[in-house]
């Protein structure tokens, strides 16, 4: 039962199912995923802990960044389950083609010369 809390607590936000559905495109750093969403990285980075929390996401650091990604085949099937319902769920809703097509854009660009812009540096 608390893993099913967890979950849905986590998705209880629209942006952190936001955050879910952009990560079905493969791993992203936060810097991308805060250019996506154009909130802080602080805001972005408490929205991606509580789905790493509720095993939603997977992710790791390389050097100053941390990268997300959707867990794999080894996830419960509860996450699995969850993340499929998501994405069925809010199929062609008008905010997730608008994420898609900016995500889009975003992967064009240099991650490290966007995470710098963004930090200031």
């Amino acid at each position: 039962m608390r893993e099913f809390m967890n979950i849905t607590k986590a998705l209880a936000d629209e942006n952190r199912v936001r955050a879910l559905l952009a990560l079905r495109k493969g791993e992203l750093c936060v810097c991308q995923i805060t250019e996506l969403f154009g909130l802080a990285a602080s805001t972005v980075s408490k929205h991606l802990s509580i789905l790493y929390q509720a095993g939603l996401v997977e992710s790791r650091k390389e050097g100053r960044w941390m990268y997300y990604r959707l867990p794999g085949k080894e996830a419960p099937a509860t996450v699995r389950r969850a993340i499929d319902w998501v994405a069925q769920s809010v199929n062609g809703a008008p905010r997730v083609a608008e994420d898609a097509a900016r995500l889009k854009k975003i992967l064009t660009m240099d991650p490290v010369k966007l995470c710098k812009r963004q930090c200031g540096k």
